[in-house]
Parts: structure tokens; C-alpha cells; sequence
């Protein structure tokens, strides 16, 4: 253990017990998504989206969010972050069998529509960016309400070449609003790579032509995420105005469940990848300062897989959609 790992969570003011929730967080994002993989491949559910690889910059960027006092408009990636904001693995299991009692549809959405009022979480759509005005416009409620919070959307680096990317970043520049922008650069806009993408080093550096700072963080590094997050908060609270934060991570898995990655990306590639998995490198820095033992480790996965377990068969068992009730919310009575 050298001095440096032993104490980089606590220069950072998180303790032990935040830094292994972190990890928890991650551990059942992770297994959540396998298991959700493994019904669909069983044909018990329709169509997966996989947070598979981004669980770090994810963990690392909720953590620095208040998840009793600001708002997220995810993408359909940020399984993590819902957790963190208070979705279970239940809520997660009946959206991915679409049952009646999902609570970000009701059945209605593919998974990856994450939405809750309760949880602060603005329902998202399936075209890709229409989540990022959504936040600029929570911000900008916010800052005529005079209520202190932040707003944060998360994307892929194929959405920033989005318009609704770009006027989003405009206007939140213009009005110097509480708004993070959290690009979860994955290399790939379903199979088109990032070199044929964006014609700029790094995503974060179009932050500049709309006034406020961008920032490329290792999405690997959960702690180092974790910083870029909390500075972005402080300065949104503090008046400052919007931060766009690259996060540069990978995805393991297919685009989606009905994707075939074999035909744009090498083996040799994805397993390289893996190597630098967030959930493996952050558990082997926690192994090293002593707050992941034998004991917890073993105590964690045993609950992480006890609680899939119960979210998956309760998910199963539960009702459909009520046929009768396919027009509500979409006509007025």
C-alpha cells in the first residue's frame, strides 16, 4: 500500500462507508444488466440496453449529485446513476418486462426509459439528445424559482453531434445555468466510431465555444470522476454556470440486445477493454486500502445477487398492462 492509494478517497472528503457504496452501487448495475442479458437471450425479455463497462464514470459522477436535491435526465445507459437516485432492482426488473407496475412507464417503454418524479428522475425519450433541453429547462426554472440545486443529463458522445446538443449548450452558456453535461464517451455511436464522429480532439473541447469549461476525465477512474463531478456542482451552485464533462469509458457489450458488434469492432478490442473495467480496478484500489475485505466482498455479492433474485421474480410474476388502458396519458377523457 503506498501513501498515495491510501488516502486518495479521504483527500477527496468521501469515508470508507461512501467509497464501498460506490462499489455496491456498481455491483448491482453490473448484475442487473448480466441477468437482464440473460432474459433477453432466453427470450423472456424484449430488448436490453447495457450499461456493461460505464458503471464507473456512472457511480462517480451520481455520487457528486445530491439525490435529495437535484434532478437527472439520464440516457438510457445511466443504470447506475437511477440506483444512486433511489430506482430499485425491482423498478428496473418490471420496466424490462414491461409490466404495470414499472414505475417509469407503466409498461409503456422500452427499458432504458428511466423516469420518476419521486426519484427526481425527468422521463426520457427514445430519440437520442431530447433529454439535454429537458435539463437546460430545469435549470432554467430552477434559477427563476431562486431554488439551489443542479440539473444533470447524460449522453453518448454520438449524441453531442446532435442539435438539440448544441442549442442546449447555447442557452445554458447564455444564462449561466445550474446544468452538468455529462458525455459518456464510449468510442462507438451504435457501430459508427469516433474518429468518423466528431472532427475535434475531445468532446469536452466544443464546451468553450459556448462559454463555460469542458473537462476529459478517465471514466475508469471512478474517484477521478467523482472530483470533476463534485467542481462542477460547486460551480453550478455557486452561479458559475454549466460544466460539460467527457467522461472516456467503454462499452463491453453490443449497441443493444439486437445489435451484432462483431461487424465494426475486434475481439482483441473489446477484451483490452475489459482489462480496464471500472468494477474490476476500483474493487482491486479498495482491496489496497483495506475498506474491501474477504468478508464484505464475499456479504456484498451475496446480497447484489439476493436482491436480482427477488427483483427478477417478482417482475415475472407480475401482471401486464391492462389492454383497456392503452390510450391513457396519450388522449385527453
Amino acid at each position: 500500500m503506498t501513501e498515495e492509494t491510501s488516502v486518495r478517497h479521504h483527500e477527496l472528503g468521501l469515508s470508507d462507508e461512501e467509497v464501498l457504496d460506490m462499489y455496491r452501487t456498481m455491483l448491482l448495475a453490473r448484475a442487473l444488466d448480466e441477468r437482464m442479458w440473460l432474459l433477453n437471450r432466453a427470450g423472456k425479455l424484449p430488448f436490453i440496453v447495457s450499461c456493461k463497462g460505464q458503471e464507473g464514470a456512472q457511480a462517480g459522477i451520481a455520487f457528486a449529485l445530491d439525490n435529495t436535491r437535484d434532478y437527472i435526465a439520464p440516457y438510457y445507459r445511466d443504470l447506475a446513476v437511477v440506483l444512486r437516485f433511489g430506482q430499485t432492482a425491482r423498478d428496473v426488473m418490471l420496466s424490462g418486462y414491461a409490466r404495470r407496475e414499472d414505475p417509469s412507464s407503466g409498461g409503456r417503454q422500452m427499458p432504458g426509459h428511466f423516469g420518476s418524479r419521486a426519484h427526481r428522475i425527468l422521463s426520457g425519450s427514445s430519440p437520442v439528445a431530447t433529454q439535454i433541453p429537458h435539463a437546460v429547462g430545469l435549470a432554467l426554472a430552477a434559477k427563476i424559482r431562486g431554488e439551489r440545486l443542479v440539473a444533470y443529463t447524460s449522453f453518448g458522445e454520438g449524441s453531442s453531434n446532435q442539435g438539440d446538443f448544441h442549442e442546449a449548450c447555447n442557452f445554458a452558456g447564455v444564462h449561466k445555468l445550474p446544468v452538468i453535461f455529462f458525455c459518456e464517451n464510449n468510442y462507438y455511436a451504435i457501430s459508427v466510431p469516433l474518429a468518423r464522429q466528431v472532427a475535434c480532439e475531445r468532446v469536452a473541447d466544443r464546451a468553450s465555444g459556448y462559454g463555460f469549461p469542458g473537462i476529459t476525465v478517465d471514466g475508469n477512474d471512478v474517484l477521478a470522476v467523482f472530483k470533476a463531478g463534485r467542481d462542477a456542482v460547486l460551480r453550478a451552485l455557486d452561479g458559475g454556470g454549466p460544466t460539460l464533462i467527457e467522461a472516456l469509458t467503454y462499452r463491453i457489450n453490443p449497441h443493444s440486445s439486437d445489435d451484432d458488434d462483431r461487424a465494426y469492432r475486434s475481439r482483441e478490442e473489446v477484451e483490452l477493454a475489459k482489462q480496464k473495467d471500472a468494477l474490476v480496478t476500483f474493487a482491486e484500489y479498495l482491496r489496497q486500502v483495506g475498506v474491501l475485505t474477504a468478508s464484505n466482498e464475499a456479504q456484498l455479492s451475496h446480497e447484489v445477487t439476493n436482491e436480482v433474485d427477488a427483483a427478477t421474480a417478482y417482475a415475472e410474476a407480475a401482471l401486464s398492462p391492462d389492454p383497456a388502458d392503452a390510450m391513457k396519458f396519450v388522449y385527453a377523457p
